[in-house]
């Protein structure tokens, strides 16, 4: 069965901000001196009130007069710790900014790397939009957070901690009142922060949504002109940003609600202030610079408050991308790799069933299915033990009806899903048993719409696990006789085949397709039959490069046309999900079974 991905993780708050730092272990390092400079750089907005309550009790209100030199010096003395403390600041700005961005590297190539390690069911369970935005922005987010959010709340923490002690020396009866005023926003805070955490999760579905509605229908365009939608297409579009606009609306009214709030004990805090500190100081109980120096000390009080709605705006935005990061890390893996090579073995291949070393042919395979049974996610079973022996260097040809089993035959003896029943073994070893790297070196896949990546022809080609030359390519060109094709384009190996291969033709693509499976040298080629649809002249260049590609190894092609099956080796006959005929053309012909109803039935309509 395949793993599905989840939408998001449901671990809370500070569990997700736990595990998304062991994700990311650079944002940590060196925190200790991080926070200890933070603190440093936070004690010089605690200078200024220090200041005006000495200049203004021991200076402007000196006993004896103004003492204009005290005042002067303290003046400059709170001005160098100003430029200290600033100095400072920046540095920590840095030294976050660089843990941040290492650590957030950290997690995006995590995150990528487990995208491609989950099978290509779990892959397409996800919008491919909604996938690549976990990847991306949702990684951006938490980006955002770490950067100014993060160092916000540094600050903003050191900053409230020490005008809480600061304004308990000055009066513990003032200092009282100013958190009795935020009592009842400490008291609705955990209630707001998981209404606006749900509200922010949202937003980061739709946005997902949103990135897939739009990127499908930039993949998709020719197809929407050429069928007139559109119009359709552009109401999807639309409500996807609709539902992005709501979702996000509704969050920040949350948010605004608490930044209102906030403003409002502000105010109330600072009235209540001078009010109190007012008729103490009529009483003799303060000075008049410790309560100016009070005042400042709420400004210092009440900012922090206010800026933790713009904190927590951006936490729970993070949280949320993180979330749906996670989500993805902790997605299971079908296709599991087993244990790497074992240092010293040279590369020899996994241990077969009774435990021996399974050698490596020199180019053809064997292959075997044992008992194979399998049944996609959600649904029946579609292979219903399937039993099978492919002998080296066989031309196998599987052919069946629409949905009898022939691609899923593929797609397990490629490794790309596990059966749910029984193996697949390559010579006599068990396919799970085999490291992936071995496998994909082994075995390669030809589908039947080969991608192509946005670069020229000749990087194509090379592209794979080991680098080839130039001079190599060329070489794997004109052995698969397509020296001739490459020399009619506008800049032979160098000519670019655009995004996804939209420049070349579908029987293009395939020939590049072939080209790059004949440079991987593998021993097993499983090739999904793409000729139906192409003109005579690449249909026939396409059969010649098969030809030599698959001289001399094992190769398994899903035939969607008889005349493949008809040059075959072996004929594979698969019907709902058995298999039901193996055997030379001419054999199945003269047993008068199905192959020799579906070859009459094809004969009849190609006349």
């Amino acid at each position: 069965m395949s793993s599905q991905i989840s939408s998001a993780s449901a671990l809370g708050v500070l569990a997700t901000v736990r595990r998304g730092l062991q994700l990311s272990p650079a944002m940590v390092e060196g925190l200790r001196v991080t926070l200890l400079l933070s603190v440093v750089a936070t004690v010089g907005r605690v200078v200024v009130p220090v200041v005006v309550q000495q200049a203004t009790d021991f200076g402007i209100l000196a006993p004896g007069g103004p003492d204009v030199a005290r005042v002067a010096w303290l003046c400059l003395a709170g001005l160098l710790v100003l430029l200290v403390t600033g100095r400072v600041s920046a540095l920590v700005n840095v030294r976050l900014y660089r843990a941040s961005e290492t650590g957030l590297a950290q997690l995006r190539v995590q995150t990528f790397r487990h995208v491609h390690d989950l099978s290509t069911l779990t892959q397409s369970a996800e919008k491919r939009g909604s996938l690549v935005s976990r990847v991306t922005s949702d990684v951006d987010t938490i980006s955002m957070f770490v950067q100014r959010g993060g160092l916000m709340l540094i600050l903003n923490a050191g900053q409230l901690l020490l005008a809480s002690v600061a304004m308990f020396v000055y009066s513990w009866r003032l200092a009282l009142l100013v958190w009795l005023c935020y009592l009842p926003m400490v008291l609705l805070a955990p209630r707001a922060q998981r209404a606006v955490s749900d509200a922010y999760g949202g937003v980061r579905v739709k946005v997902g949504g949103m990135l897939s509605a739009i990127s499908e229908s930039v993949v998709g365009a020719e197809t929407i002109r050429a069928f007139g939608a559109a119009d359709r297409t552009q109401e999807r579009i639309d409500r996807s940003v609709r539902d992005h606009l709501r979702q996000a609306v509704r969050a920040q009214t949350f948010v605004a609600l608490a930044f209102s709030t906030g403003v409002v004990l502000s105010a109330v805090a600072l009235a209540a202030v001078v009010v109190a500190g007012t008729h103490l100081g009529v009483r003799g109980e303060i000075s008049v610079g410790t309560l100016l120096a009070f005042l400042f000390l709420v400004q210092m009080f009440t900012g922090p408050v206010q800026n933790a709605t713009e904190v927590l705006n951006e936490l729970q935005n993070a949280v949320a991308g993180w979330r749906r990061v996670i989500a993805v890390l902790e997605t299971p893996v079908d296709v599991t790799d087993p244990a790497a090579r074992v240092p010293g073995t040279d590369g020899a291949a996994a241990p077969g069933p009774d435990g021996a070393a399974a050698p490596r042919p020199d180019r053809a395979a064997r292959v075997e299915f044992r008992g194979v049974r399998y049944a996609y996610p959600g649904g029946p079973e579609v292979l219903h033990g399937v039993d099978l022996v492919i002998e080296p260097g066989t031309q196998v040809a599987v052919v069946g009806q629409t949905g009898s089993g022939k691609t899923t035959l593929a797609k397990l003896l490629a490794r790309l899903m596990d059966p749910t029943a029984g193996a697949v073994l390559l010579d006599g070893t068990d396919l799970r048993g085999m490291p992936l790297t071995d496998l994909r070196d082994r075995v390669v896949l030809v589908a039947q719409e080969g991608f192509l990546f946005d670069t020229t022809i000749g990087a194509n080609l090379a592209y794979g696990p080991v680098a080839r030359s130039p001079e190599e390519v060329r070489a794997a060109v004109a052995e698969l006789g397509l020296d001739g094709w490459v020399a009619s384009l506008p800049a032979g190996l160098d000519t670019p085949v655009g995004q996804r291969g939209e420049s070349l033709s579908a029987g293009e693509r395939q020939l590049v397709a072939l080209g790059r499976a004949y440079l991987a040298d593998a021993d097993l080629l499983i090739l999904d039959e793409a000729t139906s649809a192409v003109d005579p002249a690449t249909e026939t260049r396409i059969n010649r490069a098969l030809d030599r590609l698959t001289r001399g190894r094992t190769s398994v092609t899903i035939a969607h046309r008889l005349s493949t099956a008809e040059a075959a080796d072996l004929v594979v006959v698969v019907d709902e999900g058995r298999v039901v005929e193996v055997g030379g053309h001419h054999d199945l012909l003269d047993a008068g079974g199905t192959y020799a109803r579906m070859h009459r039935s094809w004969v009849a309509q190609t006349r």
